[in-house]
């Protein structure tokens, strides 16, 4: 853990209309919340997509064929090259919608929630088994309560 507020720089970008969408201040503060303590200085970008878009990410780098809530992409810098690039979100805002809807979630409680999620895999976190899952869903369920947001899950 590091001390002090994390140095986070947040682009995010729109791949369909933004009518809905929470604002890039609503992101940048959901990913700082996610990312401190954990890390000094980072850079990162969000995109939010539509359907098309996510299921052609998801098939490409996932092998996929079908939209999906978030996709994470760390960064791979090359050795001897030190930027503070933390990676890339991807999010479906399609997906988001009817899943928030389907679960009976808020739609900004469920981007606050996927956005925590995709941060903390970018920061290295997994769930591939059932210890790393209960730890990653118990610091989201921390940093969301600090936001003021109920238990996702």
């Amino acid at each position: 853990m590091t001390k002090g507020p994390v140095q986070l720089d947040v682009g995010v970008s729109y791949g369909l209309p933004r009518k809905g969408l929470p604002s890039a201040a609503s992101f940048r503060k959901w990913a700082a919340a996610a990312a401190q303590g954990r890390i000094r200085r980072a850079d990162l970008a969000i995109r939010l997509v539509d359907a098309k878009e996510g299921r052609a990410l998801n098939r490409h780098y996932r092998g996929k064929d079908y939209a999906t809530n978030v996709l994470s992409f760390p960064a791979d810098l090359p050795e001897g090259v030190d930027l503070p690039l933390l990676g890339d979100l991807v999010i479906c805002a399609p997906v988001v919608a009817k899943e928030a809807q389907d679960q009976g979630k808020s739609l900004a409680a469920h981007y606050a929630h996927l956005t925590v999620h995709g941060v903390l895999h970018l920061l290295g976190m997994d769930h591939e088994d059932e210890r790393e899952a209960e730890a990653m869903e118990r610091l989201e369920r921390e940093i969301l309560a600090g936001l003021g947001l109920p238990d996702p899950y």
